[in-house]
């Protein structure tokens, strides 16, 4: 590790004030990665938290590793459960074909190594899962770092690692058989119009990961959404849970999947978006070291509890979503993985403690609304949120106006 520090430190003159100063974001970016930053405050200072951004975004992503793990493993169950039963989710929307296989270079990749497609076996699944999962990720880290670099070179500041966790959590909300070149368009999207011309982390009102998919999803619908993607095996194709409630009606997704595999994961879905449970132990995380507000997670769940409740009492014959119940709600589609990482976004997300209440309450009505109003977008959560967003100023307009109104109040004579 010494002469890795020492080469970093003979090359660091060329990038302060030699030829290559340009490109000073990119080398400080390698070094603060790999060591502490040498420069500190030498005079007195106000220190609030000692929680700073490298170390909020590192905690973040291990609030995500059961996500990424179970992004791994239910992609490879799901592939391999169908390799060896076709018939196994004729429940859940089977598009029956003959012709079942692992697709392109990584069934060859499985075959040459001799994995199987096993899927008792913890180890193929996860093998056969991460030919998915790491290749987004590669494309999407890949794509989006180059913009993070080009407009922090173009601006002369630091490369933010804001982007670690937007290059985490975009790949985990996309379906396995994504192309990669639109996860890389996807991700371009997101860094450049969803952040960057705004004037980068920390300005943006709109939550990176979340503008990306939903570019993804209007632009290429058929790579997104429907019944086509959510299984990555070639001839063979099923819905969501969401989505076949919302065509053959609820009755069609409890009578072949239970409350407990929906909480566990085990379903077809995005890749790291199908587990409550690996989403409750990144709530605790983000909670504790108090990353993600509890107000938001508490007061989104609430509502989404009521209002689906209340929608359950209406008889709407031509609706099947209104059949759903609330817990239904919270385990199926990404609501618990929006919930605690996306809808917290300490950036786009209200600021102040009274508006993260408004601000939940908000996205957990509007999920609902969304799923069942109009069950065209049986998942809901991403507009949802994004919808909080764009209101997030609004609602800390109001409640700080109104702090201010009280104070004044109390002091009038």
């Amino acid at each position: 590790m010494k002469l890795l520090r020492d080469l970093l430190d003979r090359v660091e003159p060329h990038f302060t004030e030699g030829k290559l100063k340009p490109l000073f974001p990119l080398y400080e970016a390698a070094d603060t990665f790999l060591y502490t930053p040498a420069t500190v405050t030498s005079g007195l200072t106000h220190v609030r938290d000692g929680l700073d951004l490298k170390r909020m975004m590192t905690m973040v992503i291990v609030a995500l590793i059961p996500c990424i793990y179970m992004a791994m493993w239910n992609t490879g169950y799901q592939a391999n459960l169908a390799l060896a039963d076709p018939e196994y989710l004729a429940g859940l929307g089977l598009a029956g074909s003959s012709a079942i296989s692992a697709p392109g270079w990584r069934g060859a990749i499985i075959d040459a190594l001799g994995i199987g497609y096993d899927s008792a076996s913890l180890f193929a699944n996860v093998f056969h899962g991460a030919l998915y999962f790491i290749p987004a990720y590669v494309v999407c880290m890949t794509a989006g770092g180059l913009w993070e670099v080009v407009f922090a070179v173009v601006r002369r500041h630091e490369v933010n690692e804001g982007f670690l966790v937007t290059g985490m959590l975009f790949p985990l909300i996309l379906p396995p058989t994504i192309p990669l070149w639109q996860v890389a368009l996807g991700i371009s999207f997101g860094v450049v119009i969803g952040k960057e011309i705004f004037g980068g982390t920390g300005r943006n009102f709109l939550n990176p990961a979340l503008t990306a998919r939903a570019f993804l999803y209007f632009a290429y619908p058929a790579e997104i959404s429907g019944d086509q993607v959510w299984v990555a095996v070639d001839g063979f194709s099923c819905a969501t849970p969401l989505g076949l409630a919302a065509a053959e009606g609820v009755a069609a997704v409890t009578g072949s999947l239970s409350l407990w595999d929906a909480f566990l994961g085990i379903l077809p879905g995005s890749m790291g978006e199908t587990s409550v449970l690996a989403c409750l132990f990144g709530a605790v995380v983000l909670i504790v070291t108090g990353i993600g507000s509890w107000r938001i997670m508490a007061s989104m769940t609430v509502s989404t509890v009521i209002l689906a409740a209340l929608f359950g009492m209406v008889e709407s014959s031509g609706n099947p979503m209104f059949e759903m119940s609330p817990a239904w709600h919270l385990v199926t589609g990404g609501f618990a993985f929006g919930c605690v990482f996306m809808a917290t976004d300490p950036v786009s997300a209200a600021f102040s403690d009274t508006g993260k209440w408004f601000y939940g309450a908000l996205i957990g009505v509007m999920t609902v609304l969304i799923r069942v109003v109009n069950p065209a977008f049986p998942e809901g959560v991403m507009l949802a949120i994004l919808f909080g967003n764009v209101f997030a100023p609004v609602i800390d307009y109001v409640v700080v106006r109104a702090n201010i109104k009280r104070r004044l109040a109390r002091t009038a004579s």
